[in-house]
């Protein structure tokens, strides 16, 4: 696994590593004559030079299907969806080239933000996300999945799950779904129909494609697509309404990017899988005593909710009772919205709340969360450096860390003569593993 060149000599690091934080950068203090150093980054990749350029190649030469100007007509009513605030898309970059790329009049198009079950994003929060120019230029919505008169039936599953997609969407001429790919804790990677359901479903239909039976399968992991139920579960629940053109993008850890997969829904999303797969799956020939992770910087680490990402990474290869420090902002707590903090508030250990998720009559929000979480926290001791009080960490069942140097170092002396510890600077963009597991 390349590293970046301020962390080059991988078990012998002095110094510190930069570790992801909010907008920007923390230090971790390393020395090797306390322990076996191993940072652990994604393959890093480039930044493409002539991005706009290689874009509208990429629309006029898709994978798997037409070209994007030969799909919509002059007086199609189209309709982008993409992801929230929560998610480093380059909304700034893509959504001007995909309108520039359009022989459709501005107002004829409306961009859907798939909020799934998460918060509308505030005017402020798209104008950043989007850029003043766009905003004055098209029709821009947050999708409300729990709105009934927002969503329209489009029929149900093999297994029973109903699926109401965004009228926005659903009554559109034509559909464009918007992306980035990189590998998912549990659907296997991000991106591809994950824009459609749960981006633009109704709550009933997000909830029966979280689960308890499809959270717990072994094959709802990391960087798993073919045999993964949740992607089967949601490629079908699309498919009822599939969009008529993908745009899906890979980004390097600085979040710029490093490639185009656009056409055909599943064609286009497994060929970016494929390049994601590459880059972020890191093998470790053993597990660590000690593993320190980030949730990638903002605008992931936005929240306690979202951490579960870089700390189900940092998981994969932290011995049994091993522990887990995961820096993350949590400039929007934990938050206060949804059911996550409640879910994690039941009982006094990290049992009690998967018991209370189990007995639930009905999937609710936030569960798949929590259930995740609460897995990882009966085997693993998990410490959060964050902007949050203290209690609020520790109602949610883990510690805090206020000096993560200190603590890290202090973690290290308690693993005692020839310690080891692995650093995830860059938090869920590297997904290690076990060699043999992987």
């Amino acid at each position: 696994m390349a590293l970046r060149p301020e962390n080059e000599g991988g078990g012998s690091l002095n110094g510190h590593v930069d570790i992801r934080y909010g907008k920007g950068t923390i230090p971790l203090r390393v020395d090797s004559g306390k322990a076996e150093w191993e940072v652990i980054r994604p393959r890093y990749e480039s930044a493409l030079e002539r991005p706009e350029e290689q874009f509208q190649e990429a629309v006029r030469t898709p994978i798997g299907g037409r070209p994007l100007a030969d799909i919509v007509e002059a007086t199609d009513r189209v309709v982008i969806v993409t992801s929230d605030g929560t998610r480093p898309v380059p909304n700034r970059q893509l959504i001007p080239w995909i309108l520039d790329a359009l022989p459709v009049p501005d107002d004829r198009v409306t961009v859907v933000i798939g909020t799934g079950t998460h918060r509308p994003n505030s005017e402020s929060e798209i104008e950043a996300m989007f850029g003043t120019d766009v905003v004055r230029r098209v029709r821009i919505v947050n999708h409300n999945g729990y709105d009934p008169d927002a969503t329209v039936d489009v029929g149900t599953t093999s297994s029973g799950t109903p699926v109401r997609l965004s009228r926005e969407y659903v009554e559109a001429d034509r559909r464009i779904a918007v992306g980035f790919i990189e590998p998912h804790f549990f659907a296997g990677f991000s991106g591809g129909a994950k824009g459609v359901a749960p981006g633009v479903a109704a709550v009933e239909t997000v909830y029966r494609l979280h689960r308890w039976e499809l959270i717990g399968d072994p094959n709802s992991t990391w960087g798993v697509l073919e045999e993964n139920p949740i992607q089967k579960e949601i490629g079908e629940a699309v498919a009822l309404c599939p969009p008529d053109f993908l745009v899906n993008v890979t980004l390097n850890s600085d979040k710029e990017i490093t490639g185009f997969y656009a056409g055909d829904l599943q064609e286009a999303h497994r060929a970016g899988c494929e390049k994601a797969r590459d880059a972020a799956m890191a093998p470790v020939t053993r597990a660590f005593p000690v593993v320190v992770t980030s949730n990638s910087g903002f605008p992931l680490d936005q929240n306690l909710y979202q951490a579960v990402k870089g700390i189900s990474a940092a998981a994969r290869i932290t011995e049994p009772g091993g522990t887990i420090f995961v820096a993350c902002e949590c400039s929007d707590g934990i938050p206060d919205h949804g059911n996550f903090a409640r879910l994690m508030l039941e009982g006094d250990s990290p049992d009690d709340v998967t018991q209370s998720i189990r007995r639930l009559p009905e999937t609710v929000q936030d569960q798949w969360q929590a259930q995740i979480l609460a897995g990882i926290l009966s085997r693993h001791r998990v410490r959060v450096f964050s902007a949050l009080a203290e209690n609020l960490v520790s109602d949610c069942k883990m510690d805090v860390s206020s000096d993560l140097s200190r603590d890290v170092e202090a973690a290290v002396s308690r693993a005692g003569v020839g310690s080891r510890a692995a650093v995830l600077p860059d938090g869920p963009l590297t997904i290690p593993f076990l060699e043999g597991t992987g």
